[in-house]
């Protein structure tokens, strides 16, 4: 796990700067029509975004925002 501080409010903002620290990310995190991949999860403070304001979401100094990527596949065969 990476940890990046970042004095940036709303998390919007928070994705703005870290697309221009990372810029390699744009391509995993968004759309081409600009919107948050459905499969790429953000939870502030273990809350899900999405349900609680989406990238309007307040972020406070002392907030944790996570990036999780849900992850499908595997096998139909016993391991």
């Amino acid at each position: 796990m990476t940890t990046w501080n970042c004095p940036a409010r709303p998390s919007a903002r928070f994705f703005t700067a870290l697309i221009a620290r990372f810029p390699d990310l744009k391509k995993n995190l968004y759309t081409e029509e600009g919107k948050l991949r459905s499969f790429v999860n953000v939870y502030l403070n273990d809350e899900d975004i999405r349900y609680i304001g989406k990238e309007a979401s307040a972020v406070q100094d002392s907030d944790t925002l996570s990036i999780v990527p849900s992850i499908a596949g595997g096998s139909n065969h016993a391991v």
